[in-house]
């Protein structure tokens, strides 16, 4: 691209979210967060574009879109996930409203862009490929319609993020990274494989501490997520080389930051693996158990959680010094109205505090998606909000009310206060942090002992439990007392999500 080319006013939109389970909204506002992730799609995308363009970042999340916001602009890209889809709408008519272009990209449309007529121009697909001769028909004004990455590139070439588009990095709660694309299993349920196909796509060490470097100097300290679907999926490589550097650079830098990503439960079966995430501070894992019953292992096609003890897995992982956050389903063909007390039993034998419990959803172009279409079983597209309001977008096996009835109840068991302070005294008994790289003590740290003891002590129902847990933890677990408030403080948007009727 030539500098003396026309400059463009590119306005960057991300919609909000709707209320998920993912959230946080209330646990943020306490300790001065406005959301809990930058758009990572957005500030990489930015990255890839001419330097000569004028860029502007309004994240809905965190500010409010002004009329001023889109007048400036030449060109509006909205990027979305699909749980984002009414807003998108609602902001689409907007902007068209005011006589702009848009150009929208990123899992809602790569998937579903039939849905957005009003919409000008579209990026499918990654964007490596494509963002060259999208930015050069732009600089002419003669966009076509589609761009679509027909492969899954290469993101050796995917460059550091444009964290200068963030007008105050402290709204957010954690910062985000990448390191791989794609997974290597085929979960019937699952979008990924058609987002970010099956074989893991890595990037170079030099790119991932080039990240890092680029984050500490902009002055982050504290979480930084890496957001790949299976963080694991290339085993060799992450334990011969990136892990390494990542510890070597931490050990460095003094322990700035703590990481937490997803992972499969078969990571459990390699020490090396968790050793190396253990050392390179690697705190939280988010685990796809799904259900506890093999039949529907089977049937979604999960088969890397068969034939093991996944308790045992878990505890394991815990045991190592990671806390698991837990993916659970219901609404499978092969469950039966057992189910509900078997996914009790599971989530609080192992102590998987975060535990996602939603129901089955279609997501759309996904082998579930064609089953169902084909059984003529699909109602409707999903909203893949599938914890708050969640419903079922496909005529399941199970009687309807039957499954809301008990889905109802296996939130309002988990969430209660008696249960889930029991599933927390479950973890922290497991529990066995690393000593090397605690966090270092913080504002919000101070604002969530505040919070949690007035929420849970005073204004909520079950404040009878909390006490009894708080005295639990100190006696017992001193050193795991800052563990123990956090984990009280976000029971309150646990709650929240579950609409628990609770008992004092």
């Amino acid at each position: 691209m030539k500098d003396n080319r026309k400059t463009k006013k590119i306005l960057f939109v991300y919609p909000d979210y709707a209320e998920t389970f993912w959230s946080f909204k209330h646990s943020l506002k306490i300790i001065g967060k406005k959301s809990a992730f930058p758009p990572l799609g957005i500030l990489t995308l930015s990255s890839m574009l001419p330097d000569h363009w004028e860029k502007k970042l309004v994240d809905m999340n965190v500010s409010k879109l002004t009329d001023k916001d889109i007048q400036w602009a030449d060109y509006v890209f909205i990027s979305a996930m699909i749980v984002q889809k009414e807003s998108v709408f609602r902001v689409v008519d907007r902007i068209k409203g005011m006589g702009k272009t848009i150009v929208a990209g990123g899992p809602l449309f790569t998937t579903g862009h039939e849905e957005f007529d009003k919409v000008d121009h579209f990026m499918l697909g990654e964007a490596e490929e494509i963002v060259d001769g999208f930015a050069a028909d732009l600089e002419d004004d003669d966009l076509k319609k589609i761009y679509r990455s027909e492969s899954y590139p290469s993101i050796e070439r995917s460059p550091v993020p444009d964290w200068s588009l963030l007008e105050n990095i402290q709204d957010y709660n954690s910062m985000c990274i990448q390191f791989s694309r794609g997974c290597p299993f085929n979960c019937e349920f699952c979008d990924i494989v058609i987002l970010n196909g099956r074989k893991p796509r890595i990037k170079k060490n030099e790119q991932i501490l080039e990240e890092l470097d680029s984050l500490y100097d902009q002055g982050w300290r504290g979480g930084v997520f890496f957001v790949d679907d299976n963080f694991i999926g290339n085993k060799k490589q992450l334990k011969n080389e990136a892990l390494p550097a990542i510890i070597e650079w931490q050990r460095k830098k003094n322990y700035p930051f703590y990481f937490n990503t997803q992972v499969s439960i078969n990571l459990a079966d390699d020490d090396r693996l968790i050793e190396g995430m253990v050392d390179a501070r690697f705190t939280t894992v988010f685990v796809g158990i799904e259900t506890p019953d093999p039949k529907g292992l089977a049937e979604c096609s999960k088969y890397q959680n068969k034939n093991r003890d996944m308790i045992s897995s878990v505890k394991k992982l815990q045991n190592a010094g990671m806390e698991i956050q837990g993916g659970f389903i219901i609404g499978f063909d092969s469950d039966t109205p057992t189910i509900f007390q078997r996914q009790i039993d599971f989530i609080q034998k192992s102590g998987i505090i975060t535990a996602m419990v939603g129901l089955l959803s279609a997501l759309p172009k996904t082998r579930l998606y064609k089953r169902l279409v084909e059984s003529k079983r699909l109602l409707s597209e999903s909203s893949a909000n599938n914890t708050v309001f969640s419903t079922m977008n496909f005529i399941p096996k199970m009687d309807l009310n039957v499954i809301q009835v008990g889905y109802q109840k296996v939130l309002d068991t988990i969430y209660s206060p008696k249960s889930y302070y029991e599933r927390v005294k479950t973890f922290i008994r497991e529990f066995k942090p690393p000593k090397k790289g605690t966090q270092k003590l913080k504002l919000y740290h101070i604002k969530a002992l505040i919070a949690s003891f007035w929420l849970n002590g005073v204004v909520l129902k079950g404040r009878r439990y909390f006490w009894k847990f708080m005295l639990w933890s100190i006696f017992k677990y001193p050193a795991l007392f800052p563990y123990a408030v956090g984990f009280a403080l976000t029971r309150v948007h646990f709650s929240s999500v579950a609409k628990v009727q609770e008992s004092c």
